[in-house]
């Protein structure tokens, strides 16, 4: 269960959303909607982080692989934003591998390049916060290969199916 407090905040990033795209409509940079999101939250009060940075942690270690999250909205939710012709599931991927790697609550994947923005909103809860394990046998680029037919990948010569 989402907490309301959290609620009420995806519902004020996502009338903010709206706003931009009533005035910009579709079709420009993903840059340009970024922008004007977060000068859209500013002017309702509300506090974001833009571009920042993720860093990976492996095997205890800290390392900037140059991930950055498009908007963090008061340290809890991720804004990921696409001005796409269409949102991939590797998009989705993406949003679900950032929750994973921050730790957040929440995030919004939004797609600006729709007639109507509701139509280009999706949200995604971080399964940590759900009280629900995560599930560590498939990864969401595993997901998206199962999903897309790519056959595994394999070392080495293939070992004939039998021997004579």
């Amino acid at each position: 269960m989402i907490p309301s407090d959290l609620t009420t905040l995806t519902g004020t990033i996502i009338g903010a959303a709206i706003s931009v795209h009533r005035e910009l409509g579709p079709g420009l940079l993903e840059s340009t909607y970024e922008a004007c999101l977060r000068h859209e939250l500013d002017q309702r009060g509300v506090r974001t982080e833009r571009q920042k940075a993720l860093p990976v942690r492996y095997k205890g270690v800290e390392l900037d692989c140059g991930y950055r999250l498009d908007l963090v909205v008061e340290s809890n939710i991720i804004v990921e934003l696409k001005a796409a012709k269409s949102v991939e599931e590797i998009d989705r991927a993406q949003v679900l591998s950032y929750l994973k790697l921050s730790g957040y609550p929440l995030g919004l994947l939004i797609n600006f390049n729709v007639p109507v923005l509701k139509q280009g909103i999706k949200r995604f809860i971080n399964a940590r916060h759900e009280n629900q394990p995560v599930e560590a046998t498939e990864r969401p680029e595993d997901r998206w290969l199962r999903d897309n037919n790519v056959p595994p990948f394999r070392k080495g010569p293939s070992a004939p199916s039998s021997v004579t």
